[in-house]
């Protein structure tokens, strides 16, 4: 048992095993996720767990070289947008329509849904190297 940190033994895995580049998504309950794609459901009831929550566990424990997001939470999910610049400064971020950044997810080596209602919740965090 680990004394803290992530305990999602699914989701501690993926973070050990991703590569440099590679990526993996943190998602609102309605993205669709293509076939072939690594789920961790971390969805529980509406809102539980929250999008910020998840990134914040997350963030702790995976090396983020950059970020990607759709376009849209800028408009429509505005206050949820500055909380996530807030929580990953200075990383540098690329954005795609929403439409491709769905087509990348069949790239993405993971996806972790949470239970988030907030329009875009979405994002995708590219693995760096600690050294």
């Amino acid at each position: 048992m680990k004394k803290s940190g992530i305990l999602n033994p699914e989701l501690c895995a993926v973070i050990a095993g991703i590569g440099h580049t590679e990526f993996l998504v943190i998602a609102d309950p309605g993205l669709p996720i293509p076939k072939g794609v690594s789920v961790i459901d971390l969805s529980l009831v509406r809102d539980i767990p929250k999008f910020m929550d998840v990134l914040e566990a997350v963030k702790e424990e995976l090396v983020i070289e950059s970020f990607f997001i759709a376009t849209e939470i800028k408009t429509q999910s505005k206050n949820l947008y500055q909380q996530i610049r807030q929580s990953l400064p200075g990383l540098p971020e690329s954005e795609l329509c929403h439409e491709e950044f769905k087509r990348k997810l069949a790239q993405a080596k993971a996806v972790i849904r949470t239970g988030e209602t907030t329009s875009y919740a979405n994002i995708a965090l590219v693995a760096g190297v600690n050294f």
